[in-house]
């Protein structure tokens, strides 16, 4: 090869970068390196040409065997400028001189400080903090299209040939038994019989259609061959990594848990009647209490009741949904590692398990992390099943999709989140040729969510209307008239839930630190870096992943967005829950890429000595950032919004224990005060509401015990009203912990007559 001539990477580079000229000539081999084209065998010849077409109908069209690529998907118009990088676990030493991505580097200092100028301060402002974001957005997509900053490289997509087959004994089996179930899924109750024919009908369907082995053949062979000593163990640097990362999410998560938060709230109430109902021979499908309530929490807060002896506390309604945001990571990880390598995966586990929204609201002891927990497994097998065409993966997401409709109520979106990402793909070049095969694959999701369904499915068309009350009465006029025009409240609400990860996240103190930014600064800075990055990837390469995780993040938060009769519940981190999971996989994907671009321009020995640095910086910013808002703002914020109905009814069990019994203790009504069925709770008596109307009061007078009446500290009427009642009984002030004293009036027994 002679110095003038280009050599294969100049040919490659010509060929990506189209938009610089024609593509560089191939120039012509020398004759001794050209291929002879071999003339057929006579053994080959000697076939008879029928049998020669026959034999060729047999071979696989290259384009249709997993793993291979066809031709056509190589042309510059899918994969735009630069080739997929490797990932940051390979060590990648550059072809060319050493240089430092200092614009990627700009672009995530711009970026910082731009998250910095946007948290809560007094006089706060928006112009500088989006100044400096489209400066970085600048910057990232300079950096982007030189071939610094990438997102991982996604998998490539396959196409699995699909048979069609199915077992149909097990089908013929699995109809009449979900008939069987429907029938005996009446009155809204679960019973022996029902849930039998239930489970066996979800059963039967999965069997009938499931392709290969079944699990559980293939789960007991793993178990003979890995039960048997020696049992060897290694530690990798990965492994104590790992370790590392689950040690830093469970403190996260379960440190000081009874205390944070500190009170229950009238929601609390309610699941609590609830997981009683359970408990007490009453195990409905659908609970109507409050508006109505999925069944989930209700049957693991009752099993947790019943296994750790907790009782009718916050605390067993906290372990419940802890376990459900912890269980939520495996698939978080699973998801990173689909969309891009390990460390991906790694990364969101990291920034998602420390992260004070995903936190919040898994500590407080509702439904809401039920929504992420059924979304991140749905996403994995869905998108793992359109990426490689194996009906399994459909069967397991549609299996997910089943159990989280029984969750929280918000996840009741997901189902229209699924086809849109189907179609997503179909309309892709990459689906051709696998267009039916996906329908079909849909319609076997379809069958086994129903089926999983069925139990609600029965109890809505029993009740649709308050089966459908609690979405609809956001949704629609059901409690109130629109506040103006629904077109005007929906775009305005797009708007603010889509400004909440770096603005707002809404006014609702409860499950948030009113009027701040859903994610901490780093993540932040970090999400609105991935976003760009993918989109611009998309538009270079044209890969359905990266539109799917996009608009996957409205569609998630759509349970807050169309709140459209109560603009001001938008946005809510509750009913936005689910995009959790495609959030922290952006996130994780914009700090991956940061990482190995630094490694891959700066090679492994002086690249890792910066990647360290600045995965440490950001890791732990955000950690201190993170601790700052759950354990010290939001602990603040939430003690001094929630009355202290723990102190009250813990005035109540000490009344009982000395004077052994609390049926002489009340607590006097009062607009907008405490809810009084917790007092009974925290005071060991969970199914007693202790409120007295301000009315009624002369009717204890007929009670010779000694009585306790807890008195809201502004109420000066009931307090009058007891003094001409009990002249003898006595007053004190109740210093409460966070403010919120109450007044407590003690009245002495009776003489005996």
């Amino acid at each position: 090869m002679t110095p003038e001539e280009p050599t294969v990477l100049d040919f490659v580079k010509s060929l990506l970068m189209f938009w610089k000229g024609k593509p560089l000539p191939i120039p012509p081999l020398p004759e001794e390196e050209k291929l002879e084209i071999a003339a057929p065998s006579a053994a080959l010849m000697a076939i008879p040409a029928a049998e020669q077409e026959h034999l060729a109908s047999q071979v696989e069209p290259v384009e249709t065997l997993p793993g291979v690529i066809p031709l056509e998907w190589l042309q510059p118009e899918e994969f735009g400028e630069e080739i997929h990088e490797p990932s940051p676990e390979r060590i990648v030493e550059p072809s060319g001189p050493r240089r430092l991505p200092w614009r990627s580097l700009v672009a995530l200092g711009l970026a910082l400080v731009a998250q910095i100028s946007l948290e809560p301060r007094p006089n706060r402002g928006w112009a500088l903090g989006v100044f400096l974001y489209l400066l970085a957005a600048g910057w990232l997509v300079w950096s982007a299209l030189r071939g610094e900053w990438q997102p991982a490289a996604l998998p490539v997509d396959t196409k699995q040939p699909e048979d069609y087959r199915v077992r149909a004994h097990w089908l013929y089996l699995s109809l009449p038994l979900a008939l069987l179930a429907f029938l005996a899924l009446s009155g809204n109750r679960f019973s022996g019989l029902n849930v039998t024919l239930w489970i066996l009908a979800v059963l039967t369907s999965m069997l009938a259609f499931w392709q290969g082995a079944l699990p559980f053949r293939r789960w007991g062979r793993w178990l003979v061959e890995h039960a048997r000593p020696p049992w060897r163990f290694t530690i990798t640097p990965w492994a104590l990594l790992v370790l590392v990362v689950a040690g830093m999410v469970i403190f996260f998560r379960l440190s000081q848990l009874n205390a944070i938060p500190s009170e229950m709230v009238s929601d609390h109430a309610e699941k609590l009647l609830d997981v009683w109902d359970v408990l007490h021979d009453q195990p409905g499908i659908f609970f109507p209490r409050n508006t109505g309530r999925e069944a989930l929490q209700m049957y693991l807060t009752a099993a947790i009741i019943r296994l750790f002896d907790t009782g009718y506390t916050a605390l067993s309604l906290k372990i419940g949904t802890v376990l459900a945001g912890l269980c939520t990571l495996p698939y978080l990880y699973l998801l990173g590692k689909e969309l891009g390598n390990r460390w991906v995966g790694l990364f969101a586990v990291l920034f998602a398990g420390i992260a004070y929204w995903p936190n919040v609201i898994s500590r407080l002891g509702l439904r809401f992390p039920l929504y992420p927990l059924f979304v991140a497994p749905v996403l994995y097998y869905l998108i793992r099943g359109l990426r490689t065409a194996r009906r399994n993966d459909f069967i397991l997401a549609g299996l997910a999709l089943g159990i989280g409709l029984h969750g929280y109520t918000p996840i009741r979106i997901l189902p229209i989140v699924i086809v849109i990402a189907v179609g997503l793909y179909l309309l892709h070049p990459v689906a051709k040729g696998n267009r039916i095969q996906t329908l079909s694959a849909l319609l076997v999701l379809a069958l086994v969510s129903l089926l999983v369904f069925l139990p609600l499915l029965r109890y809505a068309m029993d009740d649709p209307g308050n089966f459908g009350f609690r979405a609809f009465s956001r949704l629609g006029t059901t409690e109130r008239p629109l506040p103006g025009p629904a077109l005007v409240i929906f775009f305005q609400n797009l708007w603010n839930a889509l400004i909440m990860f770096g603005w707002n996240n809404g006014n609702i103190w409860v499950h948030s630190i009113t009027g701040r930014p859903a994610l901490d600064i780093v993540s932040a800075a970090l999400y609105y870096i991935g976003s760009l990055l993918l989109l611009v990837r998309y538009l270079r390469q044209r890969r359905w992943q990266d539109l799917l995780i996009l608009l996957s993040i409205p569609l998630l938060m759509m349970p807050s967005i169309l709140s459209l009769a109560f603009p001001d519940e938008n946005p809510a981190l509750n009913r936005a829950a689910g995009a959790i999971v495609p959030v922290f996989l952006v996130v994780a994907l914009a700090l991956e890429g940061l990482l190995a671009a630094i490694r891959r321009m700066l090679g492994e020995k002086s690249g890792r000595t910066l990647v360290w640095i600045v995965a440490l910086f950001l890791i732990g910013f955000s950690v201190l950032h993170n601790y700052d808002l759950v354990f010290n703002q939001y602990r603040r914020a939430y003690d001094l919004s929630a009355w202290n109905t723990s102190e009250m009814g813990q005035v109540v069990h000490d009344f009982g224990e000395l004077y052994g019994s609390t049926e002489s203790a009340w607590v006097v009504a009062y607009p907008h005060w405490v809810d009084t069925r917790l007092v009974g709770m925290l005071a060991g008596d969970p199914l007693r509401d202790y409120a007295i109307a301000p009315d009624a009061l002369g009717n204890t007078l007929t009670d010779p015990r000694p009585k306790l009446y807890l008195i809201n500290l502004e109420d000066q009427v009931a307090l009058e009203g007891l003094t001409l009642l009990y002249p003898y009984g006595s007053v004190t002030t109740y210093p409460a912990r966070n403010g919120r004293d109450f007044l407590i009036f003690m009245v002495p027994a009776l003489p005996s007559p």
